[in-house]
């Protein structure tokens, strides 16, 4: 059986002096400092994390391009999977964050507003390093295609851009189906509506991808604890993504793999 995966994750934007520093917030509001990029990347290197995720949150919002002297400063720092996000456009973009140390990129508004830069990615540099991100809102109305149940009402989950900022009306399983038929190499489902709650993953949404799809289901946003990630695993995800829980120091990564295998959840340890 395949092992699940434990990833921490960095939400860096620039801080009033110009520098990179990462953020934690709720619901992608009520951004608080909580850090440096590079020496977090170090700590989690050294604490056992399986991969690592840097999302640069307001580059595709502000329509500029990744930091990219500090991912490469990152990817100096960790010996595990890099994957870097935010401002991703095209193939050049792909290639130039690659270059600078990524082993994986996370496209989300550009993949969205050119859905071929998914298919062009996946044949330049391979599927395995193409990871197709999604913010996902819900939306209890009529305008979805595929719904779940959420606390007995019926909802869809909407794609949205630049950070939460704006809706497409584009269904994320939709989406999530499309971008594997196009070559995409892992998915990335984040949550808006339970991003820093620590009350759980969304898991009507990351049921709904997992078992529309064949391709690694990365759940993100929510966790409050190892027994979240329990959930997240059993509602299909391949890989569960954590930021505050670890940031904060109220759990460990090596706490959190011992708690899940314990519960006979397969991890790396």
């Amino acid at each position: 059986m395949l092992t699940k995966r434990v990833v921490p994750c960095i939400d860096v934007d620039v801080d009033e002096d110009g520098n990179p520093a990462v953020y934690t917030g709720v619901n992608f509001e009520n951004l608080e400092y909580t850090g440096d990029p590079v020496e977090m990347a170090r700590r989690y290197n050294d604490a056992g994390a399986d991969e690592f995720v840097f999302l640069d949150i307001t580059a595709s919002a502000e329509g500029r391009e990744t930091m990219l002297d500090t991912v490469s400063r990152v990817a100096d720092e960790v010996f595990i999977p890099l994957t870097v996000g935010g401002g991703i456009r095209d193939t050049e973009d792909i290639k130039e964050t690659l270059r600078a140390g990524a082993d994986k990129v996370s496209i989300n508004s550009g993949a969205i507003a050119n859905p071929r830069l998914v298919n062009e990615g996946a044949r330049a540099f391979g599927s395995q390093c193409i990871v197709i991100s999604v913010d996902a809102k819900r939306r209890f109305d009529e305008r979805g295609e595929y719904y779940a149940q959420v606390d007995g009402e019926s909802c869809w989950f909407e794609c949205t851009v630049k950070g939460g900022r704006e809706g497409t009306g584009l269904d994320v399983v939709e989406w999530a189906a499309e971008a594997e038929s196009r070559g995409a190499g892992e998915l990335f489902v984040n949550s808006i509506d339970a991003d820093g709650t620590r009350e759980g993953y969304d898991l009507p949404l990351t049921r709904a991808v997992c078992d529309s799809v064949s391709t690694p289901v990365i759940a993100s946003s929510g966790c409050g604890g190892p027994q979240d990630m329990v959930d997240a695993f059993d509602a299909g995800a391949d890989a569960a993504l954590a930021a505050s829980i670890f940031h904060s120091g109220e759990y460990t990564v090596a706490e959190a793999k011992a708690y899940l295998d314990d519960a006979g959840v397969p991890v790396r340890r």
